[in-house]
């Protein structure tokens, strides 16, 4: 598999490395603001406290803003968005507390009933890697998607830590500092005939053209979306990749029929937020399913903005280099593209603190904690790994080590056997990919073992 993998990161590097680097910059002015005039935007608005003794919101010093037990902004009017998130200034604080929104329907006078935001910020690039030792990554809520709204109110409740996390200093804010409120907007949807498979005769700009050519032979330059092919073209395809004879081997590669996958350039990433070039880890042994907790209340015909939401926010607000997944299912079953570097690649992505060398993370779009997963949802998961880990030889009924970078659950440096196809929970104490999902899991596995062939 070697030579389907690397044969074109050779021809795409050095036009990578022209790119212009486009990072985040720390922002805290006291006004909103849109950060750079490109399609979508991010308004980011400071908290101030709702409870401080005797201040008011506007007269708030900076010590009286680390020490409100609760803060927020009061009901306000804002430029259009549809995804919202709360981050802070410190990536290794934690937000232990409540964080709830609710929003007003652009165009309207109708509000949404409060809606929690969860508070995780364990989607993060490894401790020890470049990427997290940004001085521009901040930490994060989860995106919370709401769809097109004019109007935000917000509150950020703090509470006890758990037993066992509580800071060494007793004096310690009882909130993270620098609280701010970023509003996404998505921007425009691709245009008409963003789903075809290809895009003859369109104009790419550098950076599309860097992200695309990693695909160049899966599918035409500038192309929207990679085409599915069979079982057995599949495995042509691989054996050809080894430099052997397809019709004179016997023994048959254990891969399922590559899924289509909507590209970058098909949900329409503005390539110039991420960074220049792209990170690599040595293989793919395990993939971590997560779910987005984003919300369940988009239609398939928006997936592509909430992709383009999250990206953004996993760039512009928490300060990574791309989007953290490398690939995303929506609730139909559709499979997209997610961190640039090559669907067939073993892009370093961030979606597992501590796990993310040597694994894939695959996020289904949704909040899965007392929803049930669609079907096609989990049927997506089973094709899509059957053909990512059937390129790298991995049994997704097995079993495997890998070595953690640290978190909570182990520490730097001990090797963790875990399932080939593993839940985000597995790796981490959190919540994801939520309980609905993560019974689902095991379906998932059977079902991509069978599409291999196992």
């Amino acid at each position: 598999m070697r030579g389907l993998l690397a044969s074109s990161i050779g021809v795409t590097c050095a036009a990578a490395l022209t790119l212009p680097l486009t990072l985040p910059t720390a922002a805290h002015a006291a006004k909103p603001e849109v950060r750079e005039s490109v399609p979508g935007t991010t308004q980011s608005l400071p908290l101030t406290p709702l409870s401080a003794p005797g201040t008011s919101t506007r007269s708030a010093t900076p010590q009286q803003q680390g020490q409100a037990q609760e803060q927020g902004l009061p009901r306000r009017d804002v430029r259009p968005f549809s995804l919202v998130g709360v981050v802070w200034d410190n990536p290794n604080a934690q937000l232990h507390g409540q964080v709830q929104v609710r929003t007003r329907t652009t165009g309207t006078s109708t509000w949404s009933t409060w809606q929690d935001v969860e508070t995780h910020s364990d989607d993060a690039p490894d401790p020890d890697s470049a990427e997290h030792a940004s001085s521009t990554l901040r930490g994060a809520t989860a995106p919370l998607w709401v769809g097109d709204s004019d109007g935000v109110e917000v509150r950020v409740k703090a509470e006890e830590p758990p037993a066992g996390t509580r800071a060494a200093d007793p004096a310690a804010e009882p909130l993270p500092k620098g609280l701010r409120l970023e509003l996404v907007d998505p921007g425009e949807e691709p245009a008409a005939g963003a789903e075809s498979e290809g895009a003859r005769g369109a104009t790419l700009t550098a950076e599309t053209a860097a992200a695309s050519a990693v695909n160049a032979d899966l599918a035409p330059l500038g192309a929207t979306a990679i085409p599915a092919l069979t079982k057995k073209e599949t495995e042509d395809e691989v054996i050809a990749a080894r430099g052997a004879d397809a019709d004179a081997t016997k023994a048959r590669p254990y891969v399922g029929p590559r899924p289509r996958i909507i590209t970058r350039k098909g949900w329409g990433a503005d390539e110039k937020l991420r960074e220049r070039q792209f990170g690599y880890t040595k293989t793919v042994k395990a993939a971590f399913v997560h779910h987005s907790a984003s919300g369940n209340n988009y239609r398939c015909s928006q997936a592509p903005s909430v992709i383009r939401s999250i990206y953004r926010y996993h760039v512009k607000s928490s300060g990574w280099r791309d989007i953290g997944y490398n690939f995303l299912v929506d609730k139909c079953g559709n499979i997209y593209e997610g961190r640039a570097g090559g669907v067939t690649k073993p892009v370093m992505g961030a979606h597992t603190l501590g796990f993310n060398t040597n694994s894939t993370g695959i996020a289904v779009l949704g909040t899965f904690g007392s929803s049930n997963p669609p079907a096609a949802a989990v049927n997506a998961i089973a094709r899509l790994t059957a053909w990512k880990l059937g390129l790298y030889g991995a049994n997704p009924r097995g079993t495997t080590y890998l070595k953690s970078g640290g978190g909570n659950l182990y520490k730097k440096g001990k090797n963790v056997r875990l399932k080939v196809i593993s839940g985000h929970r597995d790796g981490f104490a959190t919540e994801c990919p939520g309980r609905r999902l993560y019974k689902k899991l095991g379906t998932a596995r059977s079902s991509s073992a069978r599409l291999q062939g196992r």
